[in-house]
Parts: C-alpha cells; sequence; structure tokens
C-alpha cells in the first residue's frame, strides 16, 4: 500500500472507519458526526489543526498506524458501550433545535436498520467508568432513549486533542449555524483553551475568532439561549446584533423584554432573530452632541461640555485650561467614587 502524507492520513483514516457504511442510505445521510465526513473535510484541512494539538511527526504516524490496524481488524477495536454511560462532550456544540421531527426521524432509522457507524468517545478524566463523546452524539441519544448499547471507539485524548477533533467533524457539518460555531468557540476559551487550539478547532484565523469574541462578550448566554441557533442567519446580521446592543446598556433590556413575550418565544429561532434585531431598530437612541455652558459664577464662559452617545469632550478656553485640567485631575477619583455610589442606588 501507497505510503500517504502524515498530514493528510491520519484525517483519512478516521473515514475509511465509516467506508463500508457509506454504501447505505440511512443513518448515514442523516448522521451529525459521521467519520466519513471528517474523510470529506481531509484535502482542506489546514496545517494549524494538526499543529495545534503539538503532536509530533512520530505521534501522528503511530495515530496513524492505529487507525489503519483498526480498519484491517475489520471491527476490531470497536466495542459495546453502554449509553447510559456517555456524557455530552464537556464542550458542547449545539443550542436547542426548533423541532424534534429530524430526530425522531433518526432515532426510528437506528432503531431499524442498527448502527452501523461507531461513535468516538474518551475516558471520562474525572469519574471512573463513564466516557466523553468526541462526535457521534446523536446516536449516543438515540441510543440512550432506545435502551441500546453504542459501538464506539475509545481513545485517549486530551482536552485540547478532543476539541480539536470534534472541531474536524464540525468543520464538515453544513447544519452547524455560525453562532452555534462561536458559542462553541466560547466554551472552549471559558474552559481554559487556548487561542490556537481554539483556531484550530474550527479552521478559523484570528479575524474570525476576534468576530466571534465580539458578538459572545457583547450578547450575554441567556440571550443567545433564547434566540437559538438561528441557522439562516449568518455572521454579519449576529454582529450586526451586537452592535445594536452595544450602542447603550438600556438595548441589552429591550432584547430580553421581547424574547419574553409568549408570541416570540413560539416562533422559530430565525423570527425570533429577527423579531429582536426589529425592536432594537425602533428604540430611539438619545441625541447626540449636547452642548452644555461652562459659566462661572460671575458669568463669564470657560468653555463647553459636548456630551455624546460614546463620548463626551470639554473645550475650555486657552486662559483657565491649564488651571481647569489640573483640577479636574484632582477632583476625578472622587467624582468616580459618587458615581459608583449613584450607580449601586439605581
Amino acid at each position: 500500500m501507497t505510503k500517504k502524507p502524515a498530514r493528510q492520513s491520519i484525517v483519512a483514516s478516521f473515514g475509511l472507519l465509516s467506508q463500508t457504511a457509506s454504501e447505505g442510505d440511512g443513518e448515514s445521510r442523516r448522521e451529525d458526526g459521521a467519520a466519513d465526513a471528517l474523510a470529506a473535510v481531509a484535502p482542506r484541512v489546514p496545517a494549524g489543526v494538526i499543529g495545534a494539538t503539538q503532536r509530533t511527526l512520530s505521534d501522528i504516524r503511530e495515530e496513524r498506524d492505529r487507525l489503519q490496524a483498526i480498519v484491517d481488524a475489520g471491527v476490531g477495536g470497536i466495542v459495546e458501550l453502554d449509553a447510559q454511560r456517555i456524557d455530552p462532550s464537556p464542550f458542547p456544540d449545539r443550542l436547542p433545535d426548533d423541532d424534534d421531527v429530524a430526530f425522531q426521524d433518526f432515532k426510528r432509522s437506528l432503531s431499524e436498520d442498527g448502527q452501523r457507524i461507531p461513535v468516538q468517545v474518551r475516558r471520562h478524566p474525572e469519574v471512573p467508568d463513564r466516557y466523553q463523546t468526541v462526535y457521534g452524539h446523536r446516536r449516543v441519544r438515540a441510543a440512550r432513549e432506545l435502551g441500546i448499547s453504542v459501538k464506539a471507539i475509545v481513545r485517549d485524548l486530551s482536552d485540547g486533542d478532543l476539541v480539536v477533533s470534534q472541531g474536524l467533524e464540525n468543520a464538515s457539518r453544513q447544519d452547524l449555524s455560525w453562532v452555534e460555531r462561536a458559542v462553541f468557540a466560547r466554551r472552549m476559551e471559558g474552559a481554559g483553551v487556548r487561542a490556537r487550539d481554539i483556531r484550530g478547532a474550527l479552521s478559523i484565523d484570528d479575524a474570525e475568532l476576534a468576530k466571534m469574541r465580539s458578538v459572545w462578550r457583547t450578547l450575554p448566554d441567556d440571550v443567545i439561549s433564547a434566540i437559538g441557533r438561528a441557522p439562516k442567519i449568518g455572521r454579519p446580521r449576529w454582529l450586526e446584533l451586537a452592535a445594536e446592543v452595544a450602542k447603550a446598556p438600556s438595548q441589552l433590556a429591550v432584547v430580553r423584554e421581547t424574547l419574553s413575550g409568549d408570541k416570540v418565544r413560539s416562533q422559530i429561532s430565525d423570527v425570533r432573530f429577527q423579531l429582536v434585531l426589529s425592536a432594537l431598530s425602533t428604540v430611539k437612541a438619545p441625541a447626540e452632541n449636547v452642548a452644555l455652558d461652562l459659566v462661572a459664577s460671575g458669568g463669564d464662559s470657560l468653555g463647553k461640555a459636548v456630551f455624546g452617545n460614546r463620548e463626551i469632550k470639554l473645550k475650555v478656553d486657552a486662559a483657565s485650561a491649564s488651571e481647569f485640567a489640573a483640577f479636574f485631575k484632582a477632583e476625578l477619583p472622587d467624582l468616580m467614587k459618587r458615581f459608583e455610589a449613584s450607580r449601586r442606588e439605581r
């Protein structure tokens, strides 16, 4: 057999595990994270994905050889696990879906045709005799609800390796929405995963990760979850929503109030997003550039204070500028204390 380049072979080996099953028209077309999907993305895996896990070339070759041995042995390396002992990944990448019809169809297919493609799990790092899903979450959930065991490949993975493997699988899934990818990135960052591992897991660059951060740092968890996965809403609209909310703290209250309505909650996630954005567009922003004259007790004008939505400018005449600046610097710490006190009272 011709020896393939190391970078491609590790990913391609995942795909070989599902080669015989890919001819079927049931589970393989509806599965959320099948290994054959990983094979499809193999040609465009960036070098950073492999580098993110800090594996040496020797490590990659050993992993390739181990997976190839599983393929050559037929079912070798595939074990039967109790679905009740398998937990989700510690880095969830899914928001609640709008309806359960597709999953019920998938579960029915699994019940009638059986599981053809193994899931991938790792041993739970903290709880003995339990596992965590790397990919194949729907298969695990369906098997749990059906009360049947799960065919699985057990791997020893660090958190960094897990998110890269999970991210590779995510990269090939057309139904993972942009905000779900952003939420996945936020959960990885919150768990201490390094930025380069996050970029490698999702096959994104610094600029894209920065855009994701701008959304999740502006929109809290409860807001994103209440809107939902919004599969038809892409990055530009989410950035637009985040920008609208960032204009003023009151905007976030408008978003939550909109999402609390029964009529809005009953809509699908794409519509919920549109209703939230529409509600923000009707909120009148405070008037910009309101000017206030700085007048001394004797009636002399010292300058102006100009108040805008995002900044305050003080314009003091040249004769008083130096003295006023020294006074303002001295008073600023006490002024900040009074400001914080008034905030707490509100």
